[in-house]
């Protein structure tokens, strides 16, 4: 089976790219998402991918 290009190439553009740090990932507290999970599924009754009421969608 033919290879596009040789595989003696093979990584050369990902070992050129300068290192880069990522960002710290910053996590919301368990209990905090617990909370707002508890408000919007009973003191709201919102079901999952139901939209704000505020929004409305148009349509084309």
């Amino acid at each position: 089976m033919p290879t596009h290009g040789s595989l003696t190439k093979a990584g050369k553009v990902r070992g050129q790219t300068p290192k880069i740090e990522g960002r710290k990932k910053i996590g919301t507290n368990s209990s905090l998402r617990n909370k707002s999970n508890f408000k919007k599924r009973l003191i709201l009754q919102r079901y999952p991918g139901q939209n704000k009421p505020s929004q409305k969608r148009r349509h084309r």
